[in-house]
């Protein structure tokens, strides 16, 4: 039964950005036919007629036999029974702006690792209470994996959430190849807001950096910021979780120390004198941690969470506080 479903069940992504082509990129070792939705006609346009993304990880070709590309949102949605969200948070209200029929009876994986600001929700929370979808059909994506390193075939592991084991299984087989092994959670909650949270560190992480702090120093700061996350979550979601799975650890480290990360990428510039809207303009891709941070700074704030790195980096990208200054003072309450 399980195999039957597998066999037949249709795929599509939303999101034509670098980790929605790396998603597709997954899922052609294993899939004879992908939807996958475009919100620029322009750019479906360029995949049909070059084979690979224009804008992002352009080294990666497609079998465009194995592609059903739209640029409207209802096709994917109607045709598929799994959908996959790879649009940046800030974008998703938007993606769904055009949409007329129930996502109630979809099986929906978030790949988005960050807040919808319009709400302050994460992807799980807002897709059930806006669209009506129970939380056993919702699951979470995460890493550690850079879809740099997927385009390069280098080996890569990711976590698929879901409160239902066997949908859970089926997208993890399907995402499944040489160079990408995966694990099952049930910890939708924990998952997704663990993404969302190493990227706030990842800033904090790079703004360390550009101020000219050395490894020593990042190692204090990443064992602080796991604890952080911990606290956080468990205030959040408190149920039994290993905060040290790969899902948690694994994905914050590789966000905070590698130099494909976009976050630590903005935290660099801002560690080096950059403004916050300089920074954000020079960059080419969306860093959710920027988004993410005033998000998780009006939860840490209404339940009174202790946060120190988290109401640091806040302070830095939305009060215009000076980031030696902020920094020195973390230094203080870090062990």
């Amino acid at each position: 039964m399980f195999i039957f479903a597998f066999m037949n069940s249709k795929i599509g992504v939303i999101g034509n950005g670098s980790w929605a082509t790396a998603i597709v990129k997954m899922l052609t070792e294993t899939q004879d036919e992908i939807y996958w939705w475009f919100r620029s006609r322009t750019s479906a346009k360029y995949l049909l007629e070059n084979e690979h993304n224009p804008n992002y990880l352009s080294s990666v070709e497609f079998d465009l036999e194995m592609l059903k590309v739209t640029t409207d949102i209802n096709e994917i949605v109607s045709q598929c029974d799994y959908l996959i969200l790879a649009v940046p948070s800030i974008y998703v209200t938007n993606a769904f702006k055009k949409l007329t029929i129930p996502l109630d009876n979809k099986f929906i994986f978030s790949a988005i690792k960050g807040i919808v600001p319009e709400d302050n929700m994460i992807v799980g929370d807002f897709l059930h209470k806006k669209y009506d979808v129970d939380y056993k059909n919702i699951g979470v994506i995460s890493g550690p994996c850079h879809a740099e390193e997927v385009a390069m075939e280098r080996l890569s592991y990711l976590t698929i959430a879901c409160k239902q084991e066997s949908q859970a299984q089926f997208i993890a087989q399907a995402l499944s190849s040489d160079f990408i092994k995966t694990k099952i959670s049930d910890d939708i909650f924990g998952t997704e807001y663990g993404t969302v949270l190493k990227n706030i560190y990842a800033i904090a992480a790079g703004i360390a950096h550009g101020l000219g702090y050395g490894d020593n120093f990042q190692a204090i700061l990443m064992s602080n910021a796991i604890r952080e996350m911990e606290n956080i979550v468990q205030q959040v979601h408190p149920i039994d979780r290993n905060i040290n799975n790969s899902a948690y650890l694994g994905d914050l480290l590789v966000t905070g120390y590698s130099f494909f990360s976009r976050n630590r990428m903005l935290g660099n510039m801002l560690g080096k004198g950059y403004t916050v809207r300089s920074a954000i303009l020079e960059m080419s891709m969306v860093a959710e941690g920027y988004y993410a941070s005033k998000g998780i700074h009006k939860i840490v704030k209404s339940k009174n969470i202790n946060a120190p790195i988290s109401e640091t980096v806040y302070r830095i990208l939305y009060k215009e506080k000076n980031p030696k200054r902020e920094f020195e003072k973390l230094c203080d309450v870090l062990d």
